[in-house]
């Protein structure tokens, strides 16, 4: 239907050093990995002002700051699960985690602190991934254990005014998520459906017509994080396939993101001083790649004034 995409290749700007690595079991890896022990598993790729790049380590509960040299340093380490991280433009660090709810870090102490557990009285699934929008609401997914045989995942946004909204409760395993430049869409990984949803968001807030943007087919995982250009382009990290696709506004594939270490490509930012490089989380080897990429990502919420 489409030519096949142009291919770029990666390298690998940091590895998690050994002394971070201790290969275990831990209650994440019985319920995602299917008891196998592993020594890390790195997402939440979000960068600061500095141009350091924050990362999550899901099984062991820990958040690391990657220097622009590639150097680790142990921001914080707690008793969760974090999953997903992004910077607000104040300069504060929120964290999705799937055992307790939305989260934020305070990157000098590392003091993490609750701040969202549950909606009325109802805990969540177990929360994944989050955006923020430029007018500082939150968006993020409630993925739990859901997928093809319990498609009961969940979407909310959290407005900057304090108002917790559900926008959707029907997507079997919701994951990344970003807004396209003019906030009027939405766009979710559908993980276990192997898709992308457009949610198209109205004027006064609600969601309707939700629709199939992108279906994707192999892979040992499927559609993980995703992040946008200056073009409108869509990057969806395909986790278990190896590789980054880059698609245009329009769904056509452009190019794929090819990773040089595993299959498991599961988030990714736009970094670098002209924002041109493509920073990948490799989670099963605990390194991050880097890639050259043909259009500048869209500057995320946390660079704005």
């Amino acid at each position: 239907m489409f030519a096949a995409p142009e291919r770029i290749a990666t390298e690998v700007f940091a590895r998690l050093p050994d002394l971070f690595r201790n290969r275990r079991p831990t209650p994440w890896t019985d319920a995602n990995k299917g008891g196998h022990p592993v020594d890390c598993f790195l997402e939440g790729p979000s960068f600061d002002r500095a141009g350091n790049l924050y990362v999550v380590d899901i099984p062991f509960g820990r958040v690391f700051r990657v220097s622009t040299a590639g150097e680790f340093t142990l921001v914080a380490e707690y008793d969760g699960e974090p999953n997903g991280l992004k910077i607000h433009r104040d300069g504060r660090i929120f964290i999705t985690d799937y055992r307790h709810g939305i989260m934020q870090l305070d990157p000098a102490s590392g003091q993490v602190t609750r701040l969202l557990e549950r909606r009325w009285s109802e805990h969540f699934k177990g929360v994944n991934d989050l955006f923020f929008a430029p007018n500082g609401d939150l968006y993020f997914t409630d993925q739990g254990q859901t997928g093809l045989q319990d498609p009961s995942g969940r979407v909310y946004r959290w407005t900057a005014e304090g108002r917790l909204d559900q926008l959707v409760t029907t997507v079997p395993s919701p994951n990344g998520l970003v807004m396209n430049a003019d906030g009027t869409a939405l766009y979710v990984a559908v993980t276990r459906a192997n898709a992308v949803w457009r949610l198209p968001l109205l004027a006064d807030g609600s969601v309707s017509k939700v629709g199939l943007f992108l279906q994707l087919s192999g892979s040992l995982g499927g559609p993980d994080g995703l992040a946008m250009d200056e073009s409108g382009g869509l990057a969806v990290c395909h986790s278990g396939l190896g590789a980054v696709w880059l698609f245009s506004r329009a769904g056509e594939p452009t190019h794929r993101v090819c990773s040089c270490t595993g299959l498991f490509t599961t988030n990714a930012a736009y970094g670098g001083p002209d924002r041109r490089s493509l920073y990948i989380t490799e989670s099963e080897t605990g390194t991050i790649l880097r890639a050259t990429m043909p259009v500048a990502g869209k500057p995320m919420y946390s660079h704005h004034d």
